[in-house]
């Protein structure tokens, strides 16, 4: 039988692969997803959803049902024993720092979270057809010719038959025990310790106060992680098993060991959901792609344990950044040599993943704590102190032909980081008065974004001047005919009254004619003032740094991760 051709082969259904599928279809690329389950995920292991991830949700547009269903997590309440040895809460921390992020941090089934993705997959194909091909177990992947347009070859028995596929490239996104891994000679790298947990996902009938709290116990009996889940009763525990292999844990052990640690509270556990033991290790690929043609993502280059609810969102930031690169590179928007910014850039956030786990987890280990002298204080600072990486908000990606730091970086805008995600802060749209977060008028819909910050005394002189400027480099990259924003969206945000600004006397550069009818846009402009409408208005410019007298431009990735260089509009 002849293969099929495709442009993209995506290997596994997860997190990591359908969100590389979502940045497909927004470009119109033929893909295929081969998934080895027989249908969509029903019950997921992750379920924690950090901020960054939230954030990556709503610039894909699917993050309102997200909110809405998931359990948000407020608060974390720490819990050891008093001078009596009896289980006291001691401490109750904000879950994540208070100005780190407009979104929260929420739990959600891993099953439900694929579901949306797949259903705006769906909506973005516009046939009906979501791509995926199920009962597909892929049993080799090699390249065959690098000289010809479709050097790929994926074998997958579909259903017991065998089937081939050639493609121009390949994700592999199939789990820690990747087949894509394997057939590329890639090993995994690093250890595992005899460190034994539990999970289990429980309705519980207990006493204990905060059940509906993310909790931190160390007690006598030993430690116990307790995340709530989404609806109002569902609970997920995290249990020490400290003298037992995985293999030998029952369900039994698992509630048995939680009702000595919850002592005296009480507890019945007789309605478990889900439940399994794992050994904690900490493993990294020691290659990420075969001739930037192949790339693993997710579980298959990296392999943690789910303390810091970091796999799901990891492996999801994965997809979502090799997918905005592939489809440039596919769509002649990019060169290939892009890729190999994938590689850079998730390779180092993967090897910080493992040394922050590994430092981490060990927390959580009663020999460790033991050792080395850690009290119920010691844990709950270094469990506050890791609230930025475990939110998503400390990568940094080095420079690179898409990330180009300088040292006039930190002058023009002192409170952002070139090579971090581009944080959000509300303003006061122009044409409206509307205040709307900046993170929502930047949309990851494939185009870069050119942010101009000014004051309102420049809004009418030096800006004109800076505008005509931009309007020339933006054309350079705007093939003829199309949009003017097709490539390259333009924001205005202009410090000072909207009494002030008169939308009649700003560069036409900022009102791009766009949509169905080609009318003028009016959504770009925003102003940085206090607003009735919503109190945390008025601060974009100190929030970022930015003195508004100098100025300054900020360039943001489709990824709408990280920043190039910021020159001063005095500069330009």
């Amino acid at each position: 039988m002849d293969p099929e051709t495709v442009q993209v082969v995506i290997c596994g259904g997860g997190s990591a692969g359908l969100t590389a599928a979502i940045w497909l279809a927004r470009f119109g690329i033929d893909f295929k997803i081969l998934e080895r389950r027989p249908g969509p995920l029903e019950i997921g292991q992750a379920d924690g959803v950090q901020c960054r991830t939230v954030e990556i949700f709503e610039n894909l547009g699917i993050s309102d049902a997200l909110l809405k269903e998931a359990y948000h997590v407020m608060e974390v309440a720490f819990w050891s024993p008093d001078e009596q040895g009896q289980l006291k809460r001691k401490h109750v921390a904000p879950d994540t720092k208070v100005g780190l992020s407009h979104q929260p941090h929420v739990i959600l089934n891993q099953a439900r979270i694929n579901e949306m993705m797949l259903q705006e997959m769906i909506r973005l194909r516009g046939n009906g057809s979501s791509g995926v091909v199920y009962n597909s177990q892929v049993e080799s992947v090699r390249i065959l010719d690098n000289a010809c347009d479709y050097p790929v070859e994926v074998v997958a028995l579909q259903n017991g038959v065998p089937f081939r596929y050639r493609a121009k490239y390949a994700i592999g996104c199939d789990g820690a025990h990747s087949t894509v891994r394997k057939s590329l000679g890639f090993n995994m790298v690093g250890d595992s310790s005899d460190s034994v947990w539990g999970v289990m996902d429980v309705f519980p009938d207990t006493n204990f106060p905060d059940i509906r709290k993310k909790a931190m116990l160390n007690s006598n009996a030993g430690n116990l992680m307790i995340i709530p889940r989404e609806g109002d009763e569902l609970v997920r525990f995290y249990i020490e098993l400290p003298g037992k292999t995985a293999r030998e844990v029952t369900e039994q052990d698992l509630i048995d060991k939680v009702k000595r640690i919850f002592y005296p509270y009480t507890l019945d556990a007789s309605c478990v959901v889900w439940w399994s033991a794992y050994v904690i290790g900490q493993r990294i690929a020691d290659h990420f792609t075969k001739d930037f043609r192949i790339f693993l993502t997710g579980d298959a280059c990296h392999t943690h344990s789910p303390k810091a609810g970091q796999g799901m969102n990891v492996s999801l930031q994965d997809g979502f950044n090799i997918g905005w690169k592939m489809a440039h590179v596919l769509t002649g928007r990019a060169p290939p040599s892009v890729l190999e910014t994938y590689v850079l850039e998730r390779q180092q956030t993967a090897q910080q993943l493992i040394d922050f786990d590994r430092s981490f987890s060990k927390l959580f280990s009663t020999e460790h704590q033991k050792k080395n002298g850690i009290t119920a204080a010691h844990f709950r600072d270094k469990f506050v102190q890791a609230g930025q990486y475990t939110a998503g908000m400390a990568t940094k990606y080095s420079s690179s032909v898409l990330t180009c730091p300088s040292h006039d970086d930190g002058i023009l805008a002192s409170g952002l980081s070139v090579g971090m995600r581009f944080p959000s802060s509300p303003a006061v749209r122009l044409s409206d008065a509307k205040p709307v977060h900046l993170n929502k008028a930047l949309p990851a819909d494939g185009r870069w974004h050119l942010l101009v910050f000014c004051s309102g005394d420049e809004a009418t002189n030096k800006l004109t001047q800076v505008a005509s400027q931009l309007e020339e480099m933006v054309q350079m990259f705007t093939p003829f005919g199309a949009p003017a924003d097709e490539i390259i969206n333009p924001t205005l945000v202009i410090r000072g009254e909207r009494k002030s600004l008169e939308i009649e006397k700003l560069p036409e550069f900022f009102f791009p004619k766009t949509g169905r009818y080609m009318l003028r846009n009016l959504h770009r402009v925003f102003v940085d003032e206090q607003n009735p409408y919503m109190l945390d208005c008025g601060r974009v410019f100190s929030t970022f740094g930015i003195d508004a007298g100098r100025g300054a431009i900020i360039i943001v990735r489709p990824d709408l991760c990280k920043l190039l260089p910021i020159p001063a509009i005095s500069a330009v």
